[in-house]
């Protein structure tokens, strides 16, 4: 079983969001519902980059890592050339 980190970009809003889970797809199927009460007014959702770890451990201490500043500069080093909305999204700032 593969452990998954992922950041997501929302298609109307200028948002990001990094999370942690082991069904990646059954996840942004969540967050594209509105089930998500801290996301759902950012709808819908796409998904723009994943981590596999198959320890659950590593997977939870990356998403911590990138969610500091000094990660989420380190994601927005690995993924500028490919997406623009890093560029004025506050959370990758």
């Amino acid at each position: 079983m593969f452990h998954y980190v992922y950041l997501l970009e929302s298609i109307k809003h200028d948002n990001l969001y990094i999370g942690y889970t082991s069904d990646l797809k059954r996840r942004l199927v969540e967050y594209n519902r509105g089930l998500n009460f801290s996301t759902k007014s950012y709808k819908p959702w796409r998904l723009i980059h994943y981590e596999a770890y198959r320890n659950e451990d590593d997977a939870k201490r990356r998403e911590g890592y990138l969610k500091t500043s000094q990660g989420s500069r380190l994601l927005k080093r690995m993924l500028k050339s490919s997406f623009h909305c890093l560029e004025r999204s506050s959370y990758l700032k």
